[in-house]
C-alpha cells in the first residue's frame, strides 16, 4: 500500500499476534525485529517498515487473570519492565507471591 509521505504508519493501527508459548514469541519478535525492526515497551515493536504490532504470549492473559490480586498485580510490574515479553519472568513473579 502506497499512501505517499502525506500518511506514515503509527501506533494507532497495531496488530497482535496471540503466541502459544515463548518459542512463538521468540519467533515472532526476532523476525519483525530484524532489519531494523525496533522494540518497544510491554511486547510493543515496530517492524522495519514502521508498523507496530504486539507480541504477547497466552500465558500473560491467564497470569494477569489470577483472582488473587497480589499475584497479578506482580505479573504486571513484571511485565512493564519488560521489552520482549519472558514467560518464565512472568511465572516466576506469580509464584512468588
Amino acid at each position: 500500500m502506497s499512501a505517499g509521505p502525506e500518511f506514515k504508519f503509527n501506533e494507532a493501527i497495531s496488530f497482535v499476534i496471540d503466541c502459544k508459548d515463548q518459542e512463538e514469541v521468540d519467533y515472532y519478535w526476532n523476525a519483525l525485529t530484524a532489519d531494523g525492526g525496533i522494540e518497544s515497551q510491554c511486547g510493543w515493536l515496530k517492524d522495519k517498515f514502521g508498523v507496530s504490532w504486539q507480541v504477547v504470549p497466552r500465558q500473560l492473559n491467564e497470569l494477569m487473570s489470577d483472582p488473587d490480586p497480589k499475584k497479578s498485580n506482580a505479573v504486571m510490574q513484571a511485565m512493564l519492565k519488560m521489552k520482549k515479553i519472558i514467560v518464565e519472568d512472568l511465572q516466576k513473579a506469580h509464584d512468588e507471591n
